[in-house]
């Protein structure tokens, strides 16, 4: 062996050490994953960690299991998750209430903004505004609005409950439309547009999942979509944004989170595990159903998006003056 040959070698074995470990050596569960889901079974963050949990646990080789642990408006679980180890065992899905949150609640155990390591926003949940065209002439935004002004003080509005994106969403194109509407708060989506369609309320922001049918046969009209830009599944609806209220987007959207302090290559195979799920035929065809749009976000990204919204939901929640009891 040449002196320049024993060089190269032991150059070599001194960076060793450094160089990136293989694939083989990624990060993977000892024991079954326990997702926290922070609402009751049957609902949409429930909904989609379930469809999520099979193939992410296929990716992972260890399964992935879903437990409700509901109440507190979702923050029994991430009090559950912010004392939960670093490792990467246990995670939990939540809603945009995992940013309104810290703007309601008060005697946490802990704090949203530093308990948690976000890992990937999932699916977002666009919004339809609705109103009963027996009761609301209107075909369009701008005349709804118009309608309304001619109503100020008279008319009421329903939301799936207080604080939910229903209501925030309703909130925020109130204040933008300069309307006096009164918020009637429900026990969930479907009570409200039964009150709707009953005539008792004048319009319900609804999610795609439980609104779009009622729209489709004719017993509701569908004036403006939530999201940015229009959605695939209603392609003819056009979006608040685009009738007089421009930068208008106020969605529910699902995201998951680690307790902080996750190693960054754990973060970053539960990521892989996120998107891996999201790019499953069979969970896209499912999401399609419920009007859900994936997302599949990096953690950086993520991170941002969370730390974003938090800023703007307390910034709604002061404006329209949103209380808990």
């Amino acid at each position: 062996m040449t002196t320049l040959t024993r060089r190269a070698l032991a150059a070599g074995l001194l960076a060793a050490p450094f160089l990136a470990p293989p694939a083989s050596a990624q990060w993977a569960p000892s024991r079954p994953i326990r997702l926290l889901a922070p609402y009751p079974p049957g609902g949409g963050v429930d909904t989609t960690s379930r469809l999520l949990a099979t193939p992410m646990g296929a990716l992972l080789g260890q399964p992935v299991v879903v437990e409700n642990r509901a109440g507190a408006g979702g923050s029994i679980a991430a009090a559950e998750l912010a004392r939960s180890a670093p490792d990467g065992q246990t995670i939990m899905i939540d809603a945009l209430a995992h940013t309104v949150n810290p703007h309601l609640l008060r005697g946490l155990s802990f704090d949203y903004a530093t308990a948690f390591t976000p890992i990937s926003q999932v699916v977002v949940l666009p919004q339809l505004l609705v109103v009963n065209p027996a009761v609301v002439p209107a075909k369009t935004l701008p005349e709804f609005v118009e309608w309304a002004k001619a109503r100020q003080g008279s008319l009421s509005y329903g939301s799936s409950g207080n604080a939910t994106a229903a209501h925030l969403a309703a909130a925020l194109f109130l204040n933008r439309a300069g309307l006096d509407i009164q918020h009637v708060p429900y026990r969930g989506g479907t009570p409200a547009l039964q009150d709707l369609l009953g005539g008792a309320i004048s319009f319900v922001f609804g999610t795609v999942s439980s609104s779009l049918q009622l729209a489709r046969d004719g017993r509701l009209r569908a004036l403006a979509v939530s999201t940015a830009t229009r959605i695939p599944s209603l392609p003819e609806v056009p979006t608040v944004a685009e009738q007089g209220f421009a930068g208008y987007e106020l969605n529910e959207w699902n995201g998951l989170y680690a307790p902080a302090g996750l190693p960054p290559a754990v973060t970053q195979r539960l990521y892989e595990a996120a998107k891996h799920a999201l790019a499953d035929a069979n969970v896209r065809a499912r999401l399609d159903t419920l009007g859900a749009l994936p997302v599949g976000t990096e953690p950086e990204a993520f991170a941002r998006y969370v730390a974003e919204q938090r800023e703007i939901m307390g910034r709604l929640v002061r404006d329209a003056k949103i209380e808990v009891g």
